[in-house]
This record gives C-alpha cells, structure tokens and sequence, in this order.
C-alpha cells in the first residue's frame, strides 16, 4: 500500500471482468465494508479523531475517505438519481486526486472535529443504502473492474488504519491497548537456514486473470543470479543482538542518510520499544509487553533493515529474487508477519502506463525516492496480497508492520581452495573483521587440535571421552538395527570407536569433513578396524551438506555430533544448523550430541589459553595456512592469540590481536590492518541444559535422554 493514503490502480487484466448483477460482489463489499467498521470499533469518538503525525490519518478521515471513493467514482457517475450526501465531503475527504478537485491539507486531518463520528457513520450508511441498489443491476465490465478496485482500496486503509491507531496510541505515555485479545507474533516454525535458488531467467510481474493493481505489471522476464534467502524473517532477539554489539552506534554499517537519520532522531531500536526493568518491551496493538525474542521484528525502517544486513554479513533481497521465490514451500513467514523490504527502488516495471482517468493519477507519480516491500502483514486483510504485489514506502519510515528476511549471493557448490579464498577474502574486508573456524583443520590445525585434546587444562575432550565410554551401553541400547551412523565434523573418529564398539548393530558409518587428509586417514583406519563396517567418507563442509550420497544402506540415521561443535555457532546459526541436520538425517532419525556446559571463568579461560602455548599456535596456523594455500604474506609475529570467558555473551572468544598496524596480502588482494583491531576466529557458546533444550526445540528437535559428567560438566543428549 501506498504511504501516501490510496490505493495503486487496477491492472489492465482486471477490467474483462463480467459485469452482470453478481450477488457475490455484492457480498464481498458488505463483508469489506463492516470489517472498516469492526477496526474502528474499539475507539471512542476522540481515538477516532486524533493524528499521530503528517504521514498518519485518523480513524475517522479512513472511514470517511474510503466512502467517498464509492461515491466518487461509482455512485455520482453510475447511479441514476444518487444524491451526494454532503458535497462539502468532497474536499475534506479527497486524498490526492488532483483531477478531481482541491483537497484539505494531509497534515491537518487531525484537527477536522466536525463532521463527527456519527456524522461520518451517517455518511456510511447512505453510501452503503446506495451501492447496494448499485450493486443488484447490470453495471458493466468497467464498472465491476472499479469495483474491484474499490475493494482493494478499502481494504488497504484497513491496514492503514490500525498503522494509524497504534501510532496514535504509541504517542500516549499511558501506552493504551487496542484490544487485548489481538493475537501475538507467530515464531517460525525451524530455525533459520539459507535456502539457495538457481537463478535464471524469471517471469516477474502480474499476468492473467484476477485482480492486480497496475503498478504489478506488466509481466517481464529477468535475469537472476545464484542466490539465498533466508527460510524465515529476521527475529527480535537476533536484532537484540545487533543493539547488543552498539548497532545503532557503528556507522560503518549505515547508508550515509540512514546514519544522519539515526543521529537526528536519536533511534536507539525498532519503533515502539520501550526499554524496561527486565529488557524491553514493545507496544502493540495487544498492549504494552516483554519483546518476545523469537518473534519477528518490526517497524524497522530500509536504513535500519539494511544496516542489519551488513552487521551480519548479508544483504537484503531484490524485488525479483524474492517474487521469483515465493512459492517455495522452505520459506516461512512469507505473508502474515511483516512487510518485508527490499533492496529494490519502487520503479515502473518495463512496459508500464498508467491506467487512464483520475483514478490513474496516483501511483505511477509516486515511483521515485521508495523502496519495494514484499509479503503481507498481521494487519493485511486475507487474501489481499499475491507474490506480485508491490508495497512500497520512503526509506525513513517505520510505522508500518515492516520487518525483513535476508539474503546472499550464492554461488555453486564449492569445496578446497576457491571456498577458502572466497572466505578470506570476504572475512579479512569486513568492518568486523573475522575467519570461519571450520578453516582451522588443515593437516597441521588437526594435529594442534588433537594435541590440545590432551593438555590438562582442556577438560571438554576428556571429560565427553570419559562419559561416553561410562554411558556407551545405554547408548547403544538406543540404537536401532543396521542403524547408520552419521559424523558431522569426523576428524580423527577417536570418539566414533567408542559407538561402534557398543553398538554392533551399525551397519554403516558416514563421516563428514571439510579436511581431505583427516577425513582420509580416519576412514582408512575404521576400515582396517571395523572391517564388516561399510564406510562412506563424504569431503564437505557439514553445515552445508545437503545430501549423505548413494553409498549408504537405508537403515535409521542416527547423527553423532560430538566435541560441542554445536557451541562454535551463535544461537540463531545454531538452530539454523540443528534444522539442516534434522532435514540431512530425514524424519525419523536421532542425534547424538555433545554439550559443554557453563562454568566458572577460570576453567574456561585456562581451557582456551593454555600455558604450554598449543591453543595459541592452533589459532595463528590458520594465518600460516592463508600463507601456504593462498599465496599470503602474513607475519605471525604481528598477530598474538586472545582468549577470553564472555559472560554476556555466554561464550569463549578467540581472537588474533594486530599488534602493529600494517599491510597484508593473500589471495592477490591486500588487506589494511590497526594496531590493536581483532580477528575474530573462533566462539565457544557454553550452555545449560534447560537453555540447550529450548535451542534445539526450535530446530524441531526434542531431548530423549541426557548424561552429564562430573565436574568440570560436559552433557550428552540424544534427540530425536
């Protein structure tokens, strides 16, 4: 919808509608007509007047507005002996439809207290009486497209209405309720995942029967790259995150009229959050409550929706990438949460005129300086929007339900070096700068590692090693017949042994890793071992394995994923990643997972800081490794390794610190670095079991059993 009051117009299709007398017309406009009523019911007489701000109307001003579209553009030039039921309603009611007349001013609707509430229902009424005797004749294809139209605009001040309503009541400091059984945010059903699409050739645009307004057309081939979106929208508690790490602070990742915009207007979070003894809370139309942390985030502006983006390391989609997904069942939240911005300006389509008359004014004379919203809202009225639909406000603006989904560039499958470079380079040009962990293990990172594994004061592997082998019994008591065992991040498969040697009955093992060499030596070795064992290797990053191959039977799957890997990903990527394994293993399936549990700051700090100086040299090989895969000129004598216990955070962060400002270079890109500025390499997010529980319920998952160790705590879980 327009932020400007009215509806685009009608798509040409639309008009080679039959015009006969049509009950259901007739129907569907008394149906949208007391929906506007309902909407209003509510409010007392001076809710109904009152005007927020100059983008916002009152109540009043849409119940009023919407009746005199009917009697505008139907009634007076359709209806044979209609009277108008005040012709002063004309210039007060007008919105901008210059053709049709001057108007009152849009910022001093709040201040027209007469005609009253009753006046205006008064109004109502007679339209209604008059469309109705409208309605039962034989009014004409053009007639019955108007129509159309009419409902379409009618619905769309529904929604701007209660933008309206609660921008009224926002600006009340006893923050009053619209209804209190409004019902609240839905989360998404799994965890967020990058779903990739092809690309292509793409029909965009609106074509064939039905009704569509004319800024949806006409329908048009494009060219898409590879790309990803994301299953579900951005939540609450990702974008508490991003206050948490001083979004609102950082212009690095603002457009330069967005920052202005947040140091003008002090913006701090969404709009309509209010900070609170235990956090925030939010006013909605359900009343003032706590932020619920899975629930979509809205009323966020572009600026603020692509500075997000940026923060994590994404961007938001184009107009035709997420059109060209919509049907896509993997995509949650497409339609009945928020508005979704894009990355698209609100242009004419290739081939677009307006439709003629004065109806045909509005839209096209408002395509510039917006930005393209898709999807639906809570607020949307059933069944208004399809994928073509084009929303669209000023990139300041934040009253509207808008929230956003993210998206990346996607390129095809790859594996080894141009997945590493691709990953440096991206990583070592971010403001933030960072490198995946998965690039630790090498050949010589996984001989670090397994070496940290036997230092004193790394506890996670011998302590998961030492409640395994106590619990392994109970363990293979859970494990079906010719069960298949999946590996995700295999390494040297020393815990694997501990499994197969409980559990027979595993007719198959499938490790997965990004490291050739480990993946190569540990399966070799499980052959030698386990010679009746059928062994399936699969050389891939695991987070992004989509498919186990063909080399396996069909028995159960039961994923092990052990060493609390699951604790390297912040929480949303967590889910994200418990979500992909559940589709990876298939409906039926188990994992078997390891947990590091919270503890106190010394244990961590010494598990990740070793006085031997191991931990140090594993977390500056992956600079060493850029050097000798990449062609890098990086001295590892100006970087020193950092570790630290995140008690906010909840994790262990590991950083190589620069410890002088200079110039390096790898993969034939160069790369500026500040005396004191970080690379950040490596998170270790500790856990409760109740906290842990709750992560993986989100993915889909459910705990069957759970074994903890002694002190220092480390927890298996089986789930399924």
């Amino acid at each position: 919808m327009a932020p400007h009051d009215d509806a685009p117009l009608l798509e040409r299709n639309a008009s080679e509608q039959a015009g006969r007398a049509d009950a259901g017309l007739l129907d569907r406009y008394t149906a949208v007509r007391q929906a506007s009523v309902d909407i209003a019911a509510p409010l007392s007489a001076e809710d109904q007047a009152g005007q927020s701000m100059p983008d916002a109307s009152p109540t009043k001003w849409h119940l009023a507005h919407t009746t005199w579209f009917w009697e505008t553009f139907l009634l007076k030039p359709g209806l044979e002996g209609y009277g108008e039921f005040d012709p002063a309603f004309g210039y007060l009611f007008n919105s901008y439809y210059e053709a049709v007349g001057a108007r009152h001013p849009r910022p001093a609707r709040g201040l027209l207290t007469r005609p009253s509430v009753a006046q205006v229902m008064a109004y109502r009424a007679h339209v209604d009486e008059a469309m109705r005797r409208f309605l039962r004749q034989d009014i004409g294809r053009d007639a019955a497209a108007l129509v159309e139209l009419g409902l379409a605009h009618e619905e769309q001040h529904q929604e701007l209405a209660l933008m309206d309503i609660l921008s009224l009541f926002a600006a009340n400091p006893i923050n009053p309720t619209y209804c209190t059984a409004w019902p609240p945010s839905r989360a998404a059903r799994r965890g967020a995942e990058m779903i990739a699409f092809a690309g292509g050739r793409a029909g965009i645009g609106h074509e064939g029967p039905g009704f569509a307004f004319d800024n949806e057309g006409p329908r048009h081939d494009v060219l898409l790259r590879p790309y990803r979106l994301a299953s579900r929208l951005v939540t609450n508690g990702e974008w508490l995150e991003f206050m948490a790490d001083g979004g609102y602070r950082r212009p690095e990742f603002w457009l330069a009229d967005g920052w202005s915009r947040v140091q003008a207007e002090g913006w701090a979070a969404p709009l309509y959050w209010r900070p609170c003894a235990t956090g925030w809370s939010a006013l909605g139309l359900g009343g003032l409550s706590p932020v619920d942390p899975a629930g979509p985030v809205r009323h966020v502006s572009y600026y603020e929706a692509a500075a997000f983006a940026a923060w994590a390391g994404k961007r938001l989609p184009t107009e035709a990438e997420w059109e060209a997904a919509a049907g896509d069942p993997r995509l949650e939240q497409l339609d009945d949460e928020v508005w979704q911005w894009t990355a698209s300006a609100y242009s004419p389509h290739p081939g677009f005129s307006a439709a003629p008359g004065a109806v045909g004014e509005y839209n096209g004379k408002f395509m510039v300086g917006q930005m393209v919203l898709k999807g639906g809202a809570r607020i949307t009225p059933p069944g208004h929007t399809r994928a073509s639909y084009r929303n669209f406000f000023y990139p300041h603006q934040r009253w509207m339900f808008a929230g956003l989904r993210l998206a990346d560039d996607d390129a095809p499958a790859s594996q080894g070096e141009d997945a590493f470079r691709a990953d440096v380079v991206a990583g070592l040009s971010a403001p933030r700068k960072t490198l995946p962990a998965k690039w630790f293990y090498d050949a010589r990172g996984s001989d670090l590692f397994e070496a940290i594994t036997e230092l004193p004061e790394y506890y996670p592997t011998r302590q998961e090693r030492a409640l395994l082998e106590r619990v392994a019994p109970e363990i293979a008591a859970t494990i079906a017949q010719d069960a298949v065992l999946v590996e995700l991040g295999s390494g040297a498969s020393v815990k694997t042994r501990l499994l197969l040697d409980a559990a027979p009955q595993i007719a198959a093992y499938a490790p997965i890793d990004i490291s050739a060499s480990a993946l190569e030596a540990a399966a070799d070795a499980i052959r030698r071992d386990y010679p009746r064992l059928r062994v399936a290797p699969l050389e891939r990053d695991f987070t992004a394995a989509d498919s186990l191959g063909a080399d396996l039977p069909a028995g159960p799957r039961l994923g092990f994923f052990p060493g609390s890997t699951i604790g390297n990903f912040a929480p949303a990527e967590a889910v994200a990643l418990l979500g992909r394994i559940h589709t990876l293993l298939g409906e039926g399936s188990r994992l078997l997972i390891g947990v590091d549990l919270a503890k106190d700051a010394t244990t961590l700090n010494a598990a990740y800081d070793d006085a031997a100086g191991v931990t140090a040299a594993f977390n500056l090989n992956i600079l060493a490794r850029i050097n000798r895969e990449l062609a890098g000129d990086f001295d590892l004598a100006d970087f020193a390794h950092r570790a630290a216990w995140n008690r906010l955070e909840g994790r262990v962060e590991m950083h190589l610190e620069v410890l002088r400002s200079h110039r390096a270079h790898a993969a034939g890109v160069a790369f500026d670095f500040v005396a004191g500025e970080t690379i950040h390499t490596e998170n270790s997010y500790k856990f409760t079991v109740e906290g842990f529980r709750a992560l993986a319920a989100r993915a889909g998952w459910g705990v069957r059993r759970t074994w903890i160790s002694p002190a220092p705590e480390f927890a298996v879980l089986l789930l399924d």
